[in-house]
């Protein structure tokens, strides 16, 4: 077994592993059961394919992958700030009506 068969069996390994967790992860941001559980599933999706595509750019040997991934990581990073912001606006009308309906 040579080098280059050992990282192919390696990153092919590493792959698989990060699959597997993205499915575990996938059935959490499904199942919930908070909005908060799904909303940490969905950043954690975003932070594993960022792994997978930059241990594909390595395989590859393709350096673009790598912008790729910075690409896909700013737009996941936005994407977790906006559903934060947008469960916080729908946490706090919650907290308003319950409060008008206590009184």
């Amino acid at each position: 077994m040579n080098i280059e068969s050992a990282y192919n069996l390696l990153y092919g390994g590493s792959v698989t592993v990060l699959v597997l967790i993205m499915l575990c992860v996938l059935i959490r941001a499904v199942r919930g059961p908070e909005i908060v559980d799904r909303i940490v599933a969905v950043n954690m999706l975003g932070t594993l394919t960022i792994m997978i595509i930059c241990i594909l750019s390595l395989w590859l040997k393709q350096g673009y992958l790598l912008d790729v991934a910075l690409i896909y990581a700013m737009i996941s990073f936005l994407a977790v700030v906006i559903l934060t912001r947008i469960y916080l606006g729908v946490y706090r009308e919650r907290a308003k009506r319950k409060e008008a309906g206590n009184e």
